[in-house]
């Protein structure tokens, strides 16, 4: 979120109020009392005054919608979904920007270059000649982060549905926008639309191809499919060789390679009476599966050492392989992780 720009347009209001002190003294009262909120991080109270402020502006012919702006970005950061979408949602359908044009001029006597509303810089500019360097900015565009930020309040409030209709409309309008891209895979994957949310990480990674979150996230898709078990395989070595010490990547890695070993157990004990040439195959196969596993589980315990999972699972594919002097020191950190109550 974008940081607050105070003050400017309420200088340009106390000129067009001029003449109706009552109101601009409230004008300019409630402003205060919304910034001097907004400072002191008291967002609850800010967001309010910010809509006063809006209200009394648009009461006397000005609709400045940049104030229900700071409202909404106030309300976000009080953690008032509820109040921040409903601006928010208002902003983007009404069009708003947030590009404010401000107007200066130079006096010459001081050198101060003072801010001017519209209408006193253009007679000032022709008739004054105290005053000179008269000159037009405009602020940046504020919409990208209206999606954006409507975008994060709409996942915060699990409504991957809505943040998705969002999503679209700012890609329309800003396709190349990575935090809307990176959002839209978020959303594709909570609504549990999980091809598109394959797609999408896909899509990610064949613009930035050294995003290793990216490539564990498309693994953990991947593996929950028997047929892209190899693929899932795949995307976990990416994310490793970009970052070695993902320790969640070696983790999935593993149990990957391994499979669902509870369930070949069964198998081999089922079969081990009366069918010892297919319980002798699955044993070796299991053995070959945890082999493959091994370098894998002990880059896991390397990344994360204290992590009694990767101790332990460890532990187990020593066993299975047949290395019983790695069994001993990885039950005695075993132990050693449980006194520690790790």
């Amino acid at each position: 979120m974008k940081k607050l720009i105070l003050g400017i347009a309420i200088v340009a209001s106390a000129f067009v109020f001029g003449q109706k002190n009552d109101v601009n003294a409230k004008l300019q009262e409630t402003n205060k009392a919304a910034m001097d909120a907004y400072t002191a991080k008291n967002y609850t109270v800010a967001a309010p005054k910010f809509i006063e402020v809006y209200n009394l502006l648009k009461t006397n012919g000005q609709d400045d919608k940049i104030y229900m702006y700071y409202a909404g970005l106030s309300y976000a950061l009080a953690n008032n979904n509820d109040e921040a979408i409903k601006i928010y949602t208002e902003l983007i359908n009404s069009g708003f920007t947030g590009i404010q044009t401000t107007y200066t001029a130079k006096e010459k006597k001081s050198g101060q270059v003072v801010p001017l509303d519209k209408t006193t810089w253009d007679l000032m500019k022709n008739k004054n000649n105290d005053y000179s360097d008269f000159k037009t900015e405009q602020t940046p565009s504020v919409e990208p982060d209206l999606y954006e930020t409507l975008t994060t309040l709409l996942l915060n409030a699990k409504k991957p549905n809505e943040a998705l209709v969002i999503i679209e409309k700012g890609l329309a309008k800003y396709p190349n926008n990575v935090k809307l891209k990176d959002a839209q895979g978020t959303a594709y994957y909570e609504s549990g639309n999980t091809e598109k949310f394959i797609g999408a990480l896909k899509e990610q990674l064949a613009k930035n191809p050294n995003d290793a979150t990216n490539w564990y996230n498309l693994g953990v898709m991947q593996s929950k499919n028997p047929a892209s078990l190899e693929d899932a395989i795949t995307s976990f070595k990416k994310a490793i060789e970009i970052k070695p010490d993902f320790d969640n990547a070696y983790q999935n890695l593993v149990y990957t390679v391994i499979g669902e070993d509870s369930k070949i157990v069964d198998q081999i004990n089922a079969t081990r009476k009366d069918k010892p040439d297919e319980a002798t195959k699955l044993i070796d196969a299991r053995r070959e599966r945890f082999a493959k596993a091994l370098p894998y589980a002990e880059g896991w315990y390397k990344a994360a050492p204290k992590n009694i999972d990767a101790v332990t699972a460890l532990k187990e594919i020593y066993v299975v392989t047949k290395n019983m002097d790695k069994v001993k020191e990885m039950k005695a950190k075993e132990t050693e992780l449980k006194a520690q109550g790790k």
